[in-house]
């Protein structure tokens, strides 16, 4: 019988980028979803015409959302600057 062999240290993990990573590829995974399948519906339901105002609608509700989500991040970030001045 032989002995196990230790493994060798591991390096330290640098946890929040682990996290901002995972974080981009589920909202990645979210979107292509939504356009994969919400756009297949789409076109199932009202054909290729239909598929293209769906698309322009999706679009525009993601570049809404994303703009919303800015500006909250932005108001976030100034009121913590504004909270944490002397």
């Amino acid at each position: 019988m032989s002995t196990p062999t230790p493994h060798p240290p591991q390096p330290p993990r640098d946890l929040r980028s682990h996290r901002r990573r995972t974080e981009r590829w589920l909202v990645l995974g979210f979107f292509l979803i939504l356009l994969v399948v919400g756009g297949g519906l789409i076109a199932w339901i009202y054909g290729w015409g239909g598929l293209a105002g769906g698309l322009v609608s999706i679009v525009a509700c993601t570049l809404a959302l994303v703009g919303v989500g800015g500006l909250l991040w932005l108001l976030l970030t100034w009121a913590g600057r504004w909270a944490d001045r002397e």
